[in-house]
């Protein structure tokens, strides 16, 4: 892997602190002075092409309405510089070997940079529960789950990769959700179905009255559920998720809704490399959202921080303007829709354990320093191989306000296809002001769900 900058302070955590070992108060400190609230480098770079964090989006754009999709605040943005094959080379010290091997695999591919808006931003009470617990959070045994932890990122200045990805796992996207959307897996010619689903999340770990005493005695992060609308072949088809906190006193806990059996089932097998739904086996069930679930299965490493062209502030994408047929191209999307930044990000490496079996042998992630949301995943085989490459393309939701991915795309570089998640366009989009509650996840609302 290329060589990596890394901050002098991560460099005296990672070597002085255990897995285990909580952040010192002169370290909490730095929280909202040197370092942003959830723990980015508040200044930028040496060269200027990352800027200084003031604060991300305030507030929406005039004439925004909930509800809306998302007009782009940054519209007016030129293109500073195009990425192809021809020039590839000269920019490699800001890409990852998977989006490397994207280039090599397609002559098409290219990547548009524009200038970099730290854009991503929290409501307050994020940042005040982040400062507070970041002292006090610790992993469970085998960093399978975290305690003394709620609402805030759980460890801003992370002393090793279990502590990153935990980051990732909690970081804030609203306290409930629901979102129409969709996804599609174009063949090698460009032709592909929509599979329609409707969605709802609520967050139990981010609801302003949570407390760590609670979610640790109810032991739940977020449940979660999912039913098929499109095409009619699977709709009806559903499932349900509840997420633990610590996942080694009670581990995932899923069911699924059959239509042909009309029957709620538990579905233990809804985790690691089990395939996701409908996915026509170009995901596994733990790459959605780029990683969830158990950590367990991997060694988890903190590589560094490096400097990384990544999807970023992808309005454009995500406009209601955007057709489905003019985003989805064979082999990728197309890339006149896509905005790249340079951003800062945190590089976490993922070994698979001796013993253990997993269709990806290594994962190295990328994650956003300022919004611990992963944006590109490098994801290797058994014998080392790059295998999938996958990216998530973030936004501000200014409404809620959080950043977070408006669609996932994972390429699969054997197969030369691709999986995109989270077609919102033609659909309702992201719904943040959804009344959910527990009642809403239960296995009897499942099967009402899909017996619609």
């Amino acid at each position: 892997m290329k060589k990596l900058t890394l901050l002098a302070s991560a460099i005296t955590l990672v070597l002085s602190c255990g897995a285990m070992a909580k952040v010192a108060p002169d370290q909490v400190a730095r929280l909202g002075a040197d370092l942003t609230p959830l723990g980015a480098e508040k200044a930028g770079n040496k060269d200027g092409s990352i800027p200084e964090w003031t604060g991300g989006i305030t507030s929406a754009p005039a004439g925004y309405k909930p509800g809306d999709h998302h007009p782009d605040p940054f519209a007016a943005d030129k293109a500073v510089l195009t990425i192809d094959k021809s020039n590839m080379a000269q920019y490699k010290q800001f890409l990852t070997p998977g989006q490397i091997a994207l280039f090599d695999l397609y002559d098409t591919f290219k990547m548009n940079i524009y200038p970099t808006r730290r854009s991503a931003s929290y409501p307050q009470y994020v940042y005040d529960a982040t400062k507070d617990i970041a002292g006090k959070a610790e992993l469970v045994q085998g960093g399978n789950g975290i305690v003394n932890a709620a609402i805030g990122v759980p460890f801003p200045i992370p002393a090793d990769g279990l502590e990153a990805i935990w980051n990732h796992i909690v970081r804030f996207r609203g306290v409930a959700a629901s979102r129409n959307g969709g996804q599609a897996a174009p063949t090698a010619d460009g032709a592909y179905t929509l599979i329609g689903f409707e969605e709802q999340i609520m967050f139990k770990y981010s609801d302003k009255a949570a407390s760590a005493e609670a979610l640790q005695a109810e032991n739940i992060l977020f449940r979660f559920k999912q039913s098929v609308t499109t095409p009619a072949r699977l709709a009806g088809t559903a499932l349900l998720v509840h997420e633990t906190m610590d996942q080694v006193k009670t581990p995932r806990q899923a069911w699924t809704y059959n239509t042909g059996q009309r029957r709620v089932r538990r579905a233990p097998n809804v985790a690691y490399d089990a395939p996701g739904t409908a996915s026509d086996g170009l995901r596994t069930t733990d790459d959605f959202d780029m990683f969830n679930g158990s950590p367990d299965r991997y060694n988890w490493k903190l590589v560094g921080k490096q400097e990384l062209y990544i999807p970023y502030n992808s309005y454009k994408l995500h406009s209601k303007d955007t057709k489905y047929a003019d985003l989805l191209k064979p082999g990728h999307l197309n890339p006149d829709y896509v905005r790249y930044e340079k951003h800062r990000v945190w590089v976490v490496e993922a070994t698979l354990k001796s013993g253990i079996t997993h269709v990806y042998g290594k994962r190295v992630f990328f994650i956003d320093e300022d919004s611990w949301q992963v944006h590109v995943a490098d994801l290797y085989d058994a014998r080392g191989e790059l295998y999938r490459v996958a990216v998530a393309h973030g936004l501000n939701y200014y409404e809620v306000p959080t950043h977070w991915s408006t669609l996932e795309v994972y390429h699969d570089l054997n197969s030369r296809r691709y999986i995109a998640i989270g077609l919102d366009n033609e659909d309702k989009m992201y719904d943040f002001s959804v009344k959910l509650s527990d009642n809403d996840f239960t296995p009897a609302a499942l099967r009402r769900e899909g017996t619609r």
